[in-house]
């Protein structure tokens, strides 16, 4: 059996952190935090196959994340997907599943959409 894929999911957002770990850890390795400076943290002691991370929250965007994890080349090659509220389904799907630069899905997405997202980067 295959060793399941670790995510690290990060959102300012308890409730939306609660949720999707609950959705997910049947299916992923599940990390957590709803503090996007401990992220980098986690990030560095995890070693995830994926990092999904909303874009705006306070102290440290989803974008400065990024920014921090493209700096540490044991960092550097974590794919990040972007989770935004801010984007609605169907924006996201106009923008091709782009959001800054990064693949991105709404927190309005199917439960199957938001998977099929991951396993198609996470590696």
């Amino acid at each position: 059996m295959a060793a399941r894929k670790k995510i690290l999911l990060v959102d300012d957002d308890d409730i939306i952190v609660n949720l999707l770990s609950h959705r997910l850890s049947g299916l992923y390795e599940v990390e957590s935090t709803t503090n996007p400076r401990a992220a980098l943290r986690l990030a560095r002691a995890q070693r995830p196959d994926l990092v999904l991370c909303d874009i705006d929250m306070p102290g440290m965007s989803g974008g400065d994340l990024a920014y921090a994890m493209s700096r540490e080349p044991a960092l550097a090659g974590i794919p990040i997907l972007y989770l935004t509220g801010i984007v609605s389904l169907e924006e996201v799907h106009d923008l091709d599943g782009m959001l800054g630069g990064r693949p991105g899905v709404s927190k309005q997405a199917p439960l199957p959409e938001l998977i099929a997202r991951i396993d198609a980067l996470a590696h």
